[in-house]
């Protein structure tokens, strides 16, 4: 898992006026929570912050948190609030941890290769694009790789089929089906049950509901 350095500082200044004069000033307000530690109101540089964020966007990311150039917190991004329209930030949540507890996060599953059987006409159906794995933070790789270049029509790799790092194992069911290559009729029969199966149109509803 990547570790990524931040700063931040102490805040004693609460409400909505001072948080929007916060971010006038450049800064982004946050809490830090967790480890049965009393909560923290932090506030954090914007520019630096949001770069540091793009670093670890859609990643399990260890933060090493600065606070007041004193205080190092080992921490994970719990939440992000960002304005809907002009997507600017507006909140943080840090959640501490501890490095030495090991804990259960989502992996993301890599696919390599194009599957012989998706040449050949097949359709691939991913059914687990994240796994869960369990162990100390720093050891929990930051993605999983399945190669799938051999799976023909109708062939399958199951979750505990995914080559792992010895220091950390499988919370995912290893029976679960990772990703499968179905035939193009399975697609359609697929489909004609979805269709068969779904209840009446929107217009027939809306009917319905005006006659009653």
């Amino acid at each position: 898992m990547i570790q990524v350095d931040m700063s931040a500082s102490k805040r004693d200044s609460f409400g909505k006026c001072a948080m929007r004069r916060l971010r006038v000033e450049g800064n982004t307000p946050a809490v830090l929570y967790g480890n049965n530690k009393d909560v923290l109101a932090l506030q954090l540089e914007t520019v630096a912050f949001t770069k540091s964020l793009f670093q670890i966007n859609r990643k399990n990311a260890v933060v090493n948190l600065s606070i007041n150039g004193d205080d190092t917190r080992y921490v994970m991004m719990k939440e992000i609030q960002t304005d809907p329209v002009t997507d600017y930030l507006i909140h943080a949540d840090f959640f501490e941890i501890d490095l030495e507890t090991p804990k259960s996060f989502a992996v993301i599953v890599e696919l390599e290769g194009t599957a012989k059987g998706v040449d050949l006409g097949g359709r691939l159906i991913v059914h687990n694009p994240t796994i869960e794995l369990e162990g100390l933070p720093l050891n929990i790789p930051d993605n999983v790789s399945v190669d799938i270049s051999n799976l023909e029509i109708g062939q399958s790799i199951q979750v505990a089929a995914i080559e792992l790092p010895g220091n950390v194992k499988l919370a995912t069911d290893g029976a679960a089906l990772c990703v499968e290559v179905a035939t193009a009729s399975a697609e359609y029969v697929e489909e004609e049950e979805v269709v068969a199966s779904a209840p009446e149109s929107a217009g027939e509803a809306t009917a319905e509901t005006s006659e009653s």
